[in-house]
């Protein structure tokens, strides 16, 4: 497709220095791991329910009715507690795990068992408010009074309860939407303290803390999730931090609203950062410092020098361009498995929208690929906001990249082809195929806003790419 009209480019291969090529293959030892940890978390919800049983549980719900409600709200109270852990292990970094999952699937595995763990809470609360208020001409408010305020830890358990709620309450996407990030952010971090509260109240007052081998699981359970945040989201990248010393060393303007950040270090081959993984990166320029944010590196990895390409689209975002010389980064990471070692065949297409070329730029100087078996397609408004575009040209031609360039506004009805492209006859799907007639044999990686991540899936699956050769990650909060 090279319709001036419609502005798609096709750059022709122009390379004198054929790159060496290795066929990838396909990776099975991170699904094996991802398989063996999720056995692992259901096991602990089997083991938590059969602790139930065993402590005569089903009795209390089948057998002896009069206890069923008292029963219930054990075991949802334990299952509760249970996922509130495994949420904590999702997001805890530990490397083998966001290796395996990927951070986006762990983030919505995070959110969705969280809702689990809200419901079974408020499901534990609730029935147990009713049975202490079913008995008949009783002190209705003198029972709910001892239930959350007087029994012993239980004041500290309604506090945690209530910090949870407004951490989910938070958490909706409505809610989400009205908050800036960094508020967010903030707010969710009392989820931690409200865990924390509530877990008294099961150690010291909870019916299933009595047996040895049940307080070895329930504490193994807390303290080793507790480990894994004070180890892998603290003492992991404050090692690191110091270690690698990076210093901020250039600020680049690529485009309007879009700078790059260069940084020098030591030693940071020793991490095994690919193309396409990202860190959590924290500036030491002042107040706000602790707030950190997700970005992509947008270069290959080199022994002394990181770089990041950073789009002005809030506060923490926009200070990247003040950011001066000198100035010390604090960093987690690198995280992420957006990167060529997922490819399962030799051709792949890269689909990239605005700043979500960034992690592209790297994969495409630093992979192994022969001529003709690279795709990019690029989405952007204007020529002025082409972030690398010229780079990427040049690029194109030296590695025989296909290359497509879409500028122009998204147009309507979750399309994600701009408007640029109205003139043409037929779908998303018939446009892709014109453009990548092998889609289907192809490895795909995306990235850009999560609408327009889904509406390239949505053409991907109808042009018959199978669901586990398409490779993202997104980072929408």
């Amino acid at each position: 497709m090279t319709d001036t009209r419609t502005q798609v480019l096709a750059v022709p291969w122009q390379s004198t220095q054929p790159m060496p090529v290795t066929r990838p293959r396909r990776k099975t030892r991170q699904a094996l791991i991802a398989d063996l940890l999720g056995i692992l978390a259901l096991g602990s919800l089997v083991l938590t329910t059969w602790i139930w049983v065993r402590s005569g549980g089903y009795l209390q719900t089948f057998v002896y009715p009069e206890y069923a409600i008292g029963s219930q709200a054990l075991l949802t109270g334990l299952l509760s507690s249970n996922l509130m852990v495994l949420q904590v292990f999702f997001l805890a970094r530990i490397p083998w795990v966001e290796q395996s999952w990927g951070h986006d699937v762990l983030a919505r595995r995070h959110r969705q068992v969280g809702y689990w763990s809200f419901w079974l809470m408020i499901a534990h609360v609730v029935l147990f408010a009713i049975e202490r208020t079913e008995e008949p001409r009783g002190d209705v408010f003198g029972a709910l009074w001892a239930l959350f305020v007087t029994d012993p830890w239980m004041i500290w358990a309604t506090l945690g309860t209530l910090m949870l709620i407004v951490v989910v309450v938070t958490s909706i996407r409505w809610a989400r939407k009205r908050l800036r990030y960094e508020s967010w952010h903030l707010l969710h971090l009392y989820s931690y303290l409200g865990m924390g509260l509530a877990f008294p109240h099961q150690v010291f007052d909870g019916t299933h803390f009595h047996e040895l081998w049940t307080q070895i699981f329930f504490w193994g359970l807390y303290l080793s999730a507790l480990a894994a945040v004070l180890v892998f989201r603290l003492g992991v990248p404050l090692w690191r931090s110091w270690y690698h010393r990076l210093r901020v060393t250039q600020v680049h303007q690529e485009v309007p609203g879009v700078v790059t950040v260069s940084m020098r270090g030591r030693h940071l081959d020793r991490m095994g950062t690919r193309s396409g993984q990202f860190f959590v990166w924290r500036f030491l320029d002042g107040p706000g410092w602790s707030r950190g944010k997700p970005y992509t590196i947008s270069a290959p990895p080199r022994p002394r020098s990181l770089e990041v390409t950073i789009a002005a689209v809030g506060e923490s975002s926009a200070r990247a361009a003040t950011l001066r010389p000198g100035t010390s980064v604090l960093i987690e990471g690198p995280y992420g498995t957006m990167t060529a070692e997922r490819r399962t065949r030799p051709r792949m297409v890269l689909f990239a929208a605005g700043v979500g070329i960034t992690p592209f730029r790297g994969i495409l100087q630093d992979s192994q690929y022969a001529p003709g078996e690279a795709a990019l397609v690029y989405r952007y408004t204007d020529d002025e906001h082409a972030i690398f575009r010229d780079e990427l040209v040049e690029l194109a031609r030296q590695r025989g990249i296909d290359l497509y360039l879409l500028p122009g506004r998204r147009r309507g009805d979750g399309s994600w082809l701009p408007d640029t492209v109205l003139d043409v006859a037929g779908t998303d799907d018939y446009v892709l195929e014109r453009m990548v007639p092998d889609i289907a044999d192809r490895d795909a990686f995306i990235c850009g806003p999560s609408p327009w991540i889904r509406s390239v899936r949505r053409s991907l699956k109808a042009v018959g790419m199978p669901e586990r050769n398409v490779h993202h990650e997104d980072f929408a909060w």
